[in-house]
């Protein structure tokens, strides 16, 4: 008779186990790496002219990105190193990452796998700089290398830095902003835990760079049809899962043009959710769901934009300066650094409220009636124009000023 033991291992020990496994593998490989370079020391002083001590791996610039989206963040300070003819080392967990078909000669793709795969690699990194959207740096799966001399993270959206996860940025040694408001937080963060301050640097936000000269080059449309884009967020409180057809419903009853972009999230943990609204509203012809890479072609076609808390509506207010109407559906911050600021309004909530009009749910039924009622007031538009200009600062310049970064601190190490 066969016994069969069933063993059930939560994340969190997962994540353990995996960092000492890392971790004890990490130590081996340098100790072991250290010791060959003694012994050939032992017999050889220089080869060709370069000290054989000389770490051969090692890397000057890295940068590490972690999914396709995020491309569009790097793109500007890759095409920025290519310029100035500066090796730069491109690590993706994007198989098909546009990297690859940028024919950049100083600028040196690979694809390193995905999750613990690329963690491995990534633990075991031997650079002088290394800059990645990832947050959570020493806290899950990815730790910092004894080899690496500086870790930065660069911010992919241009609202509030204690949005991330618990502890998300608590252990770079400099994040890069895209706007001055955003210092302030942190620093409140880093005193109540006791941590070293970190360099925090203002660049701007690169991928809105990028998207500011994409969304210019699509044509607008001849016979244009007035269009509502709803884009929420996802999870319990996004709202197209905690209102579905009671929000649709009555915009497909308008006639005129909806899209809906799901998160990208959705996709993988609502698929059901999804599936259900699609089949729902398969015969609507007024109705339109995108699931494009990037955002801007609805942006481009939406007159005005229904959302929830998620970071599109920064996208559509800076590059469309178009009107944003948001549903508070609420946010549990427990989970996010946020929560520790105490009663602090979030910038990102402060400046909706001033730029944006609220939408209940009472006032769903009557949605056509409200949207047209939305005058583009003058207070509006002054109140989008101060978010963008404290939120997307050095606009078009982010690439340029995330490389001087990134070699003036090099420079400054090697002194």
């Amino acid at each position: 008779m066969t016994n069969s033991l069933l063993l059930y291992i939560d994340p969190g020990t997962g994540s353990m186990l995996f960092s000492i496994v890392v971790g004890a593998a990490a130590t081996l490989f340098f100790l072991g790496k250290a010791a060959w370079i003694k012994i050939k020391l032992l017999f050889t002083a220089k080869k060709n002219g370069v000290p054989v001590s000389q770490d051969t791996n090692f890397k000057q610039y890295v940068i590490y990105n972690e999914g396709m989206q995020y491309w569009n963040t790097f793109k500007p300070v890759c095409d920025e190193f290519e310029k100035r003819q500066i090796e730069l080392t491109y690590y993706t967990s994007a198989e098909k990452d546009p990297c690859f078909e940028m024919g950049y000669k100083f600028v040196k793709p690979e694809f390193i796998g995905e999750g613990n795969m690329a963690f491995v690699k990534l633990n075991m990194l031997s650079a002088g700089f290394v800059l990645m959207t990832t947050p959570g740096l020493q806290v899950y799966q990815l730790k910092r290398s004894k080899r690496v001399k500086h870790y930065s993270h660069v911010l992919h959206m241009p609202n509030d830095a204690t949005t991330y996860r618990l502890f998300g940025l608590d252990y770079f040694d400099s994040v890069l902003l895209t706007g001055d408001y955003q210092k302030e937080d942190i620093r409140t963060l880093e005193q109540q835990r006791g941590i070293t301050q970190k360099q925090l640097v203002t660049v701007g936000c690169p991928y809105l760079d990028v998207y500011k000269e994409n969304i210019a080059k699509i044509p607008a449309e001849e016979n244009h049809p007035f269009t509502v884009l709803v884009s929420p967020s996802w999870g319990d409180v996004g709202i197209l899962k905690k209102y579905g057809e009671k929000l649709l419903d009555p915009l497909a009853a308008t006639g005129w043009r909806i899209i809906v972009r799901p998160h990208p999230q959705s996709k993988k943990s609502e698929a059901d959710m999804l599936a259900r609204l699609e089949e729902r509203y398969k015969n609507n012809k007024n109705i339109e769901w995108d699931y494009e890479r990037q955002n801007i072609f609805s942006l481009k076609k939406a007159d005005i934009m229904i959302s929830d808390f998620s970071g599109i509506i920064f996208d559509y207010t800076f590059l469309c300066d178009k009107p944003v109407m948001y549903v508070n559906a609420g946010m549990d911050l427990r989970p996010y650094d946020a929560y520790d600021l105490g009663d602090k309004k979030l910038w990102q909530y402060a400046s909706l409220e001033k730029f944006g009009k609220q939408l209940n749910e009472k006032d769903f039924a009557n949605i056509k009636e409200v949207i047209q009622n939305m005058s583009d007031s003058k207070e509006l538009a002054a109140a989008r124009a101060q978010a963008k200009a404290e939120a997307w600062m050095y606009e078009g310049e982010a690439g340029k000023n995330i490389a001087d970064f990134m070699i003036q601190t090099v420079q400054n190490m090697n002194k």
